[in-house]
């Protein structure tokens, strides 16, 4: 109270603004039950050492980098293309907002080597912290992290295999803090497209033992990092990963310039850009004439598909917390919105598809590398941070269309994560991919059936064995045109599956068997010719929210 005047007319404390209090400024750890089952069962004995590192965590996330989420997103990086005598400069100015949070992500970053080498003599797995960084950042802002994550890993490897001793050393020099240090861009994407590398047009040409890099990058995440991953064309028609710096190996600046930021719908915490190279210095990251630079990338680009899928996951749980926040505190004929059945209902779905996309992405980061894992999960993932972020805008009316409420920018952050790392159509050619030539099915229906306990799902693997048999059957452009229903149902089955296996850890009272059977319920079961509208009346929303939202 006193922050702002009480008209005449405000008769009751129903617009108290102090009521509604969203998402942020919580502690994004203790008001998460979800996540902190997971910990307990991936952390096992390094539970005690990590909780009070994770509500320090949660706090930070919920407080800090939340509040420099918003302003950033209203002030976002600036461009300053030349200095005061007219050269190019090409210097990205990031907002005081997004430099105070990067700051404080940095003091307390999981994902940093160091903070790994402790974790590990604490008895901690430091891959399962490092996703639940990565799950509670991507709550607040994912374009910071993607400014964070964006090719870290890839310039790191591929560098440490192809690069010369002394760039090695700069790279190294430049990712002292880890892959999620905000120093890296992944330059692939040029106006002819992102996915067809037979159109890609930027070329390179040897140069002793450097290469002169030439060509327009038509979209460039995190332009303002320091070391990129750039695909080109070599002489002989091929294409191969470049490193590409600042600066020259003589220490002068090097021909990489920035046309200009581009004007996003969401995710304004990055910059994105186009970038143009002018006979920039580079480096080859792949043997010559081996292609395994190329490969590397590749298997490095599943593993940003999964960072993309934490992204949406991250989306839907804080479209969830907001949407449950506002239900809770705002009335409408008489009783507040969250005791309203329809809205009960919206509730408990969302809360359901949540946790099986958050079992899915953990499942992904923590889990058995499985080939189809990375696709299926982001196919999966990054449309429901879409689609729970429409329904949070609904829960909030008219209210959720305005930018001063927190999901108008939770919903145009959301429409970008089905499209980077590749649509729902390029993953559904990596299905494709995956199983034709690797066969990557065998091992995957064989983790079902390992994980899953209930006749219902036990049998729907069955049918999805059947299913890949019968797609192989089929003329190859209608196998094509039906790979999105194959990999839809692969995922419906995967996410049964995990959460089947999560209500057998026995960490709870029962309830994540509750969430495995309402989801296996709804995209499993055969519901009847009255789509279950004869199914006997149950109320299970007040448990699903006590184990969803503490």
């Amino acid at each position: 109270m006193g922050r702002y005047l009480i008209e005449p007319f405000d008769h009751s404390d129903r617009y108290a603004t102090e009521r509604y209090q969203g998402a942020a400024g919580r502690n994004w750890w203790t008001c998460d039950p979800t996540l902190r089952l997971l910990m307990r069962r991936h952390l096992g004995d390094g539970f005690a050492w990590a909780e009070p590192r994770l509500e320090r965590l949660g706090a930070l996330m919920g407080g800090l980098v939340a509040e420099c989420a918003e302003e950033t997103d209203r002030n976002p990086p600036r461009l300053e293309k030349y200095d005061k005598w007219g050269r190019d400069v090409s210097r990205v100015v990031m907002p005081p907002s997004f430099e105070a949070a990067r700051a404080a992500l940095m003091e307390d970053n999981f994902t940093s080597p160091s903070f790994a080498e402790e974790a590990r003599a604490n008895g901690a797995d430091p891959s399962a912290l490092a996703a639940a960084w990565t799950y509670l950042l991507d709550q607040a802002d994912i374009g910071m992290g993607c400014a964070l994550g964006t090719g870290g890993d890839m310039v790191v490897s591929l560098a440490e295999k192809h690069a010369p001793p002394d760039v090695r050393d700069r790279v190294r020099e430049i990712f002292a803090d880890g892959y999620y240090s905000g120093e890296a861009a992944q330059m692939f994407t040029e106006r002819t497209g992102g996915s067809d590398l037979a159109a890609l047009e930027a070329w390179a040409e040897p140069d002793g033992e450097a290469w002169r890099l030439t060509g327009f990058k038509w979209f460039a995440s995190n332009a303002n990092g320091s070391a990129f991953v750039v695909l080109a064309r070599t002489p002989d028609g091929a294409v191969a990963p470049f490193l590409a710096l600042w600066e020259r190996r003589d220490g002068s600046r090097n021909g990489v310039r920035i046309r200009r930021l581009k004007d996003k719908l969401g995710t304004r915490s990055v910059a994105s850009a186009e970038v143009e190279f002018t006979g920039a210095e580079a480096f080859l990251l792949a043997g010559q004439g081996s292609g395994s630079g190329l490969g590397t990338m590749m298997k490095l680009t599943n593993a940003s598909r999964l960072g993309v899928a934490m992204m949406g996951v991250g989306v839907a749980r804080r479209a969830l917390v907001e949407s449950v926040c506002y239900a809770r505190s705002r009335e409408a004929f008489g009783r507040p919105l969250i005791d309203q059945p329809l809205m009960r209902r919206k509730l408990a779905e969302l809360i359901v598809e949540v946790e099986a996309a958050q079992a899915m992405a953990f499942d992904g980061l923590v889990g058995p590398r499985l080939r189809l894992g990375p696709a299926l999960i982001k196919l999966r993932a990054a449309r429901l941070g879409l689609t729970a972020a429409s329904d949070a805008i609904e829960v909030h009316g008219g209210n959720g269309y305005i930018e001063q409420w927190p999901v108008a920018r939770l919903l145009r952050d959301a429409q970008v994560n089905p499209i980077w790392e590749g649509g729902d159509n390029i993953l559904c050619l990596d299905v494709r991919r995956a199983v034709l030539r690797e066969e990557a099915h065998v091992p995957f229906l064989a983790r079902l059936r390992a994980l899953a306990t209930s006749d219902l799902v036990n049998a729907r693997i069955d049918d999805l064995s059947k299913a890949v048999e019968a797609w192989h059957g089929l003329d190859p452009a209608l196998a094509e045109e039906r790979l999105y229903p194959l990999a839809q149902f692969m995922a419906d089955v995967y996410a049964a599956a995990l959460l089947e296996d999560q209500a057998g850890w026995g960490l709870d009272d029962g309830r994540k068997a509750l969430v495995a059977r309402l989801y296996a319920e709804a995209h499993l079961a055969d519901r009847g010719p009255l789509r279950g509208l004869d199914a006997p009346a149950a109320d299970h929303f007040d448990v699903l929210l006590a184990g969803a939202i503490g």
